[in-house]
């Protein structure tokens, strides 16, 4: 097996291991175990568990990233909403261990390249979108970002949930979340706090 090929090996092996156990409960033995190498060639190839686990998290993270950009084709704001639910609900079904490692423990000095970056990265592109629309409205503009982090955190804690349900279908799934957002969108008050009671 070449160098490369190796690596590649050792990548799909810790995927695997941190999807079923998480980072904390993964170690270079079982990671080396699986892989039927010793430990040194883990340590040769990442330099340990952290930097194996880093390049496992960056390819997931741009994975989703590219699918959920290239499913935001255009169209309505509304459509653009169920694009989206319905990527990650696709790259949830698709690559489930990649999502599981995504969104289970990571490393405390991991500030970046989780679930968390993947999804303020998401909230941005919604911010803009948002930001055209609220313009057209007659809404503040500045409250896009508030309201983006809103709608991609409601889509992905319901992908969460919908990791383990897989009831109903995706579609089904993506159709009431875009019918939650949509709907109480279309209906936003231009200055809800002024309407709360003091």
């Amino acid at each position: 097996m070449s160098s490369a090929q190796r690596r590649e090996q050792l990548i799909s092996v810790a995927r695997r291991a941190f999807a079923e156990r998480g980072f904390e409960a993964t170690s270079v033995e079982d990671i080396a175990a699986r892989a039927k190498v010793s430990k040194p060639v883990v340590y040769e190839h990442f330099g340990g568990k952290e930097g194996l686990y880093a390049v496992v998290v960056d390819r997931e993270v741009r994975a989703l990233l590219d699918r959920i950009t290239r499913a935001l084709t255009g169209g309505h704001p509304r459509v653009l909403v169920e694009q989206a639910a319905l990527a990650l609900l696709d790259y949830i079904e698709e690559d489930t261990d990649g999502f599981r490692v995504l969104v289970r423990d990571s490393p405390v000095m991991s500030d970046s390249g989780n679930f968390t970056s993947v999804l303020n990265d998401v909230a941005h592109q919604a911010e803009g979108i948002l930001g055209k629309e609220f313009e057209e409205r007659g809404f503040d503009p500045k409250l896009a970002e508030l309201y983006s982090q809103a709608l991609v955190g409601m889509v992905a804690l319901t992908g969460r949930w919908w990791l383990d349900a897989r009831r109903p279908k995706k579609e089904v799934v993506a159709a009431h979340l875009v019918n939650l957002a949509w709907n109480g969108l279309s209906n936003l008050e231009t200055a809800p706090d002024k309407l709360m009671p003091e």
